[in-house]
């Protein structure tokens, strides 16, 4: 029904507008008497032998959203309906900024994909820790933060140290976001030397908490052999809790969208299926090189229960959907844990 109706129509509209018209409609929806029971009997598959428990946390399927769908913490408790066995909000700075300039959300309808120039637009971490204050603890909560656009390399560590001290008692497991390629002056994110001083600090910060969360890093997927021989190392060294490979990417490689429109659109990131290879790839590269010495979380053009299979068998503990739940419908998390329970 989704892709054959609900779809269509949505495709019609500008992505962004139809993003909050659908976070709208979700909301209203689930405030209808047994409306969310249904979501949930229809999406939802409730079976111990799909249970994952990795850095000390127990989730209960491997499927996951990735952070950037619901940036603020605003649909976390509805979006639980459709069966998600962890979300990731965010990603959520000191401030609240508004990104960059639209339109800045396309569709590659072609290619299945979509690029994207946000800019890590939210209402920054007050608003957040709000909107996180009404969890009704029904799926595990990530918090992928980073820094303003505006602050200063010499204060990024300090922007990311804020949101993680003032976020953490609210979110279960933290995501270092240092690989979106839309926000201005990453050179010094993806400075090895910077990761361990940016890392270490979060984790010094972590100590003070009585209840310590697990600390990711986001990596992208246009990193080269040695690069990821950096991320290697640097897990190693630091003891970082697990990678999540990968972000959006920067290349337009075998986009079957023409040039032409490609040039109309401009910079950005891409997500979806062109991806999908790319962060297989990069994934069975950290898994293998390291001797699976760290958990990874895949995630990058996942539109089937299968893509998930390959990623999940290149070594992903777990999966995490985005630009595939757009197109796809939320009947992809139901099939791939299906598909994850048919592996077993």
């Amino acid at each position: 029904m989704y892709k054959q109706l609900i779809r269509p129509i949505l495709f019609l509209f500008d992505p962004e507008k139809v993003h909050y018209f659908t976070f709208s409609l979700i909301r209203i929806l689930c405030k209808i008497p047994f409306v969310a029971s249904i979501f949930r009997s229809i999406y939802q598959i409730n079976d111990t032998r799909l249970e994952k428990n990795l850095f000390g946390l127990s989730f209960k399927n491997p499927v996951g959203l990735a952070a950037g769908f619901d940036k603020n913490a605003v649909l976390y408790n509805e979006l639980a309906n459709f069966g998600f066995g962890f979300i990731e909000i965010g990603t959520v700075t000191p401030k609240g900024q508004v990104g960059n300039p639209k339109k800045r959300l396309f569709r590659l309808k072609e290619d299945k994909g979509i690029i994207n120039r946000m800019g890590f637009n939210n209402d920054g971490i007050e608003a957040a820790i709000k909107n996180l204050k009404k969890n009704k603890h029904k799926v595990i909560i990530g918090g992928n933060i980073g820094k303003n656009t505006a602050t200063k390399p010499e204060d990024y560590t300090e922007d990311y140290l804020q949101v993680f001290k003032e976020l953490h008692p609210f979110v279960d497991y933290f995501v270092l976001n240092v690989s979106c390629p839309n926000v201005g002056s990453h050179a010094k994110l993806n400075d090895k030397d910077y990761l361990v001083e940016l890392i270490t600090a979060c984790q010094n910060q972590n100590n003070r908490f009585k209840i310590k969360k697990p600390i990711l890093l986001k990596i992208a997927p246009d990193l080269n052999n040695t690069q990821l021989d950096e991320i290697i190392d640097l897990v190693a060294e630091t003891k970082i809790d697990g990678v999540i490979a990968s972000n959006t990417s920067t290349t337009r490689d075998n986009l079957k969208t023409s040039t032409e429109r490609l040039q109309q659109i401009g910079n950005g990131g891409v997500s979806g299926q062109p991806i999908k290879n790319q962060s297989t790839k990069v994934i069975q590269y950290l898994s293998k090189n390291s001797n699976k010495a760290f958990p990874i979380i895949g995630v990058g053009g996942i539109h089937t229960a299968e893509d998930a299979i390959e990623k999940i068998e290149a070594g992903a503990d777990l999966v995490q959907v985005y630009t595939g739940f757009i197109y796809e419908g939320p009947s992809l998390i139901k099939k791939i844990n299906k598909a994850v329970l048919h592996k077993l």
